[in-house]
């Protein structure tokens, strides 16, 4: 399929000039997945094991993360499209790209709940993910901690 395609019903417009953000890439995560076509639409915890490669700067920050059972880990879909406004599903019909969990967006930003399987050095073993390997990394964050709202006590606790 030609990812770059427009499809019948969408609508595009150009970034605008500005950029507000300095982001920092802190690792690449690695799948099986190599093109968007080989990625499943939505993770699952029962996927394959995926690698996330923390870059060796950043390695003293996973201190503490082989407690927590999930992580929610944010990443840049590097070979998204950014212009679309609205989009047409493979299953029809034309949606606004925000009432889309498409990586086709202005900031392609995505969110993915995975569970963590394991801690080798700077690298995390998940499953759940959903991306292209060789996507680069933003962020990683404990799905519940000790100074989380409501966390219960086995939320934080590998399983």
């Amino acid at each position: 399929m030609d990812w770059q395609a427009t499809r019948p019903g969408e609508t595009e417009a150009p970034l605008p000039e500005r950029t507000d953000a300095r982001l920092v890439f802190i690792g690449r995560i690695r799948t099986p997945f190599a093109t968007r076509d080989d990625c499943p639409r939505q993770g699952r915890q029962d996927g394959p094991i995926c690698r996330v490669e923390i870059d060796p700067h950043w390695q003293a920050a996973l201190k503490g993360l082989e407690a927590f059972a999930e992580l929610d880990l944010l990443y840049w879909m590097h070979e998204a499209r950014r212009d679309l406004l609205t989009q047409t599903p493979r299953s029809g019909g034309t949606l606004g790209t925000f009432a889309l969990r498409s990586p086709v967006r202005p900031n392609p930003i995505a969110l993915s709940r995975v569970k963590l399987e394991g801690v080798e050095g700077s690298t995390l073993l998940v499953r759940g993910l959903d991306c292209l390997d060789g996507t680069p990394l933003l962020d990683i964050k404990p799905f519940r901690c000790s100074h989380s709202q409501q966390a219960t006590d086995t939320s934080h606790v590998a399983s």
